[in-house]
């Protein structure tokens, strides 16, 4: 573990905010309305999903792999009362049992993940037949010039975002998976670099 995921780990609170204050938090909120039962975050950082969650999720299971993510997270999960864990595991292989979720969270993971077919194939695994898959995910440009400075700067962007591949396909490779698309947007994210400014938002079910 280097220096810089625990730099990663302390400022990212900060350099999200100004996206957060800027709509990114109602975005969070609009998306977990109708979260219940039990749910599993994967990738869930330094826990910044926990104040949305609402009382009708019973339990929340979250799987982050970063080990000073998952302390801060560990500290977060406590102070916030929610019923619920941390996993210590990377999304491509979850210790977690088949058909055991009724939703699956991911917001800015599949970017960051090593091998997003593999995390999709486990997310389908751990969901029962009809849960859910939540996404609000950064992604490819549609814009052929904004596509090709994600591109041009994505070895740099790479690095500085510790993981986040900032010109993924994600819409296609959800849509690729065995998980069955109820609905997708594209949209932007408020007060961000232009890199990481085009997002999705999504539902997306396993099958019954």
């Amino acid at each position: 573990m280097g220096i810089y995921d625990h730099v990663f780990a302390a400022c990212y609170h900060r350099w999200t905010a100004a996206s957060e204050r800027a709509g990114l938090a109602e975005r969070r909120r609009e998306m977990f309305r109708d979260l219940s039962g039990r749910v599993l975050e994967i990738g869930p950082g330094p826990g910044i999903n926990l104040r949305h969650y609402p009382p009708a999720v019973r339990e929340i299971v979250l799987a982050e792999p970063e080990g000073p993510m998952a302390d801060r997270l560990e500290r977060e999960l406590a102070r916030s009362g929610r019923p619920g864990r941390v996993v210590r595991s990377p999304a491509e292989w979850l210790p977690l049992e088949d058909g055991s979720f009724d939703h699956v969270v991911s917001t800015f993971v599949l970017c960051s993940v090593t091998d997003p077919v593999r995390v999709l194939d486990e997310i389908d695994r751990v969901l029962r037949p009809g849960g859910s898959l939540v996404f609000m995910e950064h992604v490819r440009s549609d814009e052929p010039g904004l596509a090709r400075w994600q591109d041009r700067l994505h070895p740099l962007w790479l690095r500085f975002g510790n993981g986040c591949h900032c010109n993924r396909p994600t819409p296609r490779t959800i849509e690729a998976s065995r998980l069955e698309v109820e609905k997708m947007r594209p949209d932007r994210m408020p007060a961000a670099v232009a890199l990481v400014r085009p997002m999705a938002i999504g539902v997306a079910r396993s099958p019954d």
